[in-house]
């Protein structure tokens, strides 16, 4: 599926909320996730605690494959946070296996892209543990 990178992010930490840590946890084990509805199978993306389709409160997470097409992107000259030297690149991926479904990342430097080429994810590894899911091309 994906590759784990040698960049380690410094000084991010995701939030232990209770509606997202699932998908941090995946990440951590090097798996990217998309929140589920258990009971009519809905893809509840931003994750939520209830399914906005059918009310239940039985969700949780399931794998998917970690490629998708590229939707946009923009470059950013200016660091704003020292985990992300500048020029880097912000990425907008839409899943192939959830249509509808877009993710955002960021690649380090100005890569050559285009709208709709192929990305596939990659974790970065946390300082103190864990792991981002980011996108490259494929």
């Amino acid at each position: 599926m994906s590759e784990r990178s040698e960049r380690t992010m410094r000084g991010i930490r995701p939030a232990r909320d209770p509606d997202t840590w699932g998908f941090f946890d995946a990440a951590a084990d090097g798996r990217l996730v998309v929140g589920e509805c258990a009971s009519c199978r809905a893809v509840l993306h931003l994750p939520r605690p209830y399914c906005s389709g059918c009310g239940s409160f039985e969700v949780g997470w399931r794998t998917v494959a970690g490629r998708g097409r590229l939707w946009t992107w923009t470059t950013i000259h200016q660091s704003l946070h020292p985990a992300f030297e500048a020029p880097y690149t912000v990425v907008v991926v839409e899943l192939d296996d959830e249509p509808g479904v877009r993710l955002a990342g960021s690649l380090p430097g100005e890569p050559d892209l285009e709208i709709g080429m192929a990305m596939q994810a990659r974790f970065d590894p946390l300082e103190g543990g864990g792991a981002l899911p980011q996108w490259e091309p494929a």
